[in-house]
């Protein structure tokens, strides 16, 4: 048996953090989780600028020593994800932990009925953001010889869901981007896991997608299979605390379910 300690989630004190798609949903519940852990520095990136300075009240107040940022952006462009890496390196002085949960405007659909000039706009909204991100911070974790990145996908990259063709094989690329990263960034002290969710419960994405039409019969169907309930954004939340966290030192590489058993994914 090992003579260290399990250290707690609490112990975050000397991380900073940079939740991308962090004003509301899964991001937001990071970023405050984060704060409630420690963090003595936190940005959270998104398009909103209400909901950005709504996200730093909440934040500051978890955590009234932490200091916290908004910046907007689009980090589904190269140029957006460039900025928002050197204004993190910048305000922050430096990211120890990156969540990437960026939200698209895209429904569930038979793939039939999804238009051939849509997949690329699909998957590249879907995909592409969390690499953009990694790209730029991975070098200055690297340099710094540890960092922690977050990703969040859906269980649609392991479980073929009707009306996920696309959607699905987007949130799979993330799933195995992380993986590839976790091993080749491993040797400088970098951690890179990925959370899947199905259904989270009050986030804009799953009222968007239970609203009407096909996927809400869909999701409908799902949620009567979540016997232990259907996730809340803090389940996501706390997980990915805990992945942040020191405890979690030998994890990397996980593609880890949160969906309350609606399927063992």
């Amino acid at each position: 048996m090992g003579t260290h300690e399990i250290s707690p989630p609490k112990e975050l004190k000397d991380s900073s953090g940079l939740i991308v798609g962090g004003t509301a949903g899964i991001g937001l519940a990071t970023a405050v989780g984060l704060a409630q852990a420690g963090a003595p520095r936190i940005m959270v990136v998104g398009r909103s600028t209400e909901r950005g300075h709504t996200a730093v009240d909440r934040i500051s107040s978890a955590n009234s020593s932490c200091e916290v940022t908004f910046l907007p952006e689009d980090a589904t462009t190269v140029d957006g994800a460039a900025h928002i890496a050197s204004e993190a390196e910048r305000i922050l002085g430096g990211v120890d932990v990156l969540v990437s949960t960026t939200a698209a405007d895209v429904r569930p659909e038979l793939f039939a009925n999804i238009p051939t000039d849509d997949i690329a706009r699909i998957f590249n909204q879907l995909a592409l953001p969390c690499m953009y991100l990694a790209s730029e911070i991975v070098p200055h974790m690297t340099a710094r010889k540890g960092g922690v990145i977050i990703n969040v996908a859906s269980d649609a990259a392991k479980t073929a869901t009707p009306g996920e063709s696309v959607i699905g094989a987007a949130k799979a690329a993330i799933v195995m981007f992380t993986r590839t990263l976790a091993i080749e960034a491993k040797r400088s002290g970098i951690r890179v896991n990925v959370l899947t969710p199905s259904l989270v419960a009050g986030t804009g994405s799953t009222e968007r997608i239970t609203s009407d039409g096909f996927s809400a019969k869909l999701f409908a169907k799902a949620a009567q299979q979540a016997h232990l309930g259907v996730p809340e954004s803090e389940d996501l939340a706390a997980l990915a605390v805990f992945l942040a966290s020191p405890a979690a030192r030998r994890l990397t590489g996980q593609a880890i379910s949160v969906n309350g058993g609606i399927s063992a994914a």
